[in-house]
């Protein structure tokens, strides 16, 4: 399958980047490792069993005339979506929110998040929450800094990030990657 056919119509991506095929086990061998920065509009990024990384947003907000819970069935069918599309993924990474601006932000959140370990569980795939200043620890060096240098972490890393999500999603991956998903 062609890398180009991952993010479905409307999902901002950027252009593949080629690493290394994955370090990993037989039977795991040409699956994917997802990582996701949830919200409404929730920023991915996937390493494929080539070594091949994409990368994008994909935004959730639902429509004048749409019940809230639209978001969450989109969003299910959209991680259906990048199952069927990356032949298999091995684990999922998401960024691990323990403080949040506002109350919607929270309960959005809670939702997305729900749903994804409900996901997960329903199609046996194991899933990590990654505690924000250890994303941001990982890639800028500083547990508390800003979106700017994260964004700029990940572009010094060769990676084009569209905006914040996207940038966090590279640094989740990036983190995953780096550290074996925290066993280093």
């Amino acid at each position: 399958m062609a890398v180009s056919t991952l993010p479905p119509q409307g999902a901002i991506a950027s252009p593949p980047t080629a690493l290394p095929p994955l370090n990993i086990g037989r039977s795991e061998r040409g699956a994917s490792i997802l990582a996701l920065d949830l919200g409404t509009t929730t920023g991915w990024a996937m390493r494929l069993g080539d070594g091949v990384i994409v990368s994008g947003t994909m935004a959730f907000r639902p429509g004048r005339y749409e019940g809230g819970g639209m978001r969450y069935l989109r969003f299910r069918s959209w991680l259906d979506h990048l199952l069927g599309g990356s032949k298999g993924i091995a684990t999922i990474h998401f960024e691990e929110v323990r403080r949040h601006a506002g109350t919607d932000a929270a309960h959005i959140y809670g939702g997305f998040l729900a749903h994804l370990t409900a996901w997960c569980d329903l199609k046996h795939l194991p899933y990590q929450g990654v505690p924000v200043g250890t994303i941001k620890r990982h890639a800028t060096g500083k547990g508390n800094a800003g979106k700017d240098a994260v964004i700029a972490a990940m572009r010094a890393r060769g990676f084009n990030p569209e905006d914040d999500n996207e940038a966090d999603a590279l640094a989740i991956l990036s983190w995953a990657i780096d550290t074996d998903g925290g066993m280093r």
